[in-house]
């Protein structure tokens, strides 16, 4: 299996509780970070999408499962792997680890809309067939 993309992300005092530790929402932007520094590096620039083919990807439905806390000052890697490319969604495994230890893992539905009108659209064929090549097995 090819690696994932990763993006490395510092955890700071605004991204937890009074303990020290990640809030547990705060993962979710850590993920999204990753998912569109994923993209970018694809060459595929989420405004652009927008104005040039009226498309937006908007998180459908996602699970989550906790298995251990990120802390102040921690230095973080998150995970990307394209799992399914189907005609309107993408499905995607994310991971959250700290040297190696992994804290947080996610299945991530992902939708393709209109962004003129917000309705489910099917993904243009040049985008399929960038992504295609990058499935992964679960």
């Amino acid at each position: 299996m090819a690696e994932p993309f990763t993006w490395p992300v510092r955890v700071y005092w605004e991204d937890t509780d009074a303990g020290g530790v990640v809030y547990h929402a705060q993962y979710l932007a850590f993920m999204e970070r990753a998912r569109s520094e994923w993209l970018r590096g694809l060459g595929l620039h989420q405004d652009a999408m927008k104005r040039d083919v009226d498309l937006v990807f908007v998180v459908r439905a996602m699970q989550m499962d906790f298995r251990g806390p990120a802390r102040l000052d921690d230095q973080l890697s998150v995970s990307v792997r394209l799992l399914e490319c189907r005609g309107a969604s993408l499905l995607l495994a994310q991971r959250i680890e700290r040297d190696g230890v992994l804290l947080v893992e996610a299945k991530v539905k992902i939708a393709a809309l209109y962004a003129s009108s917000f309705r489910p659209r099917a993904l243009p064929d040049a985008l399929l067939s960038q992504l295609t090549p990058l499935l992964e097995s679960p």
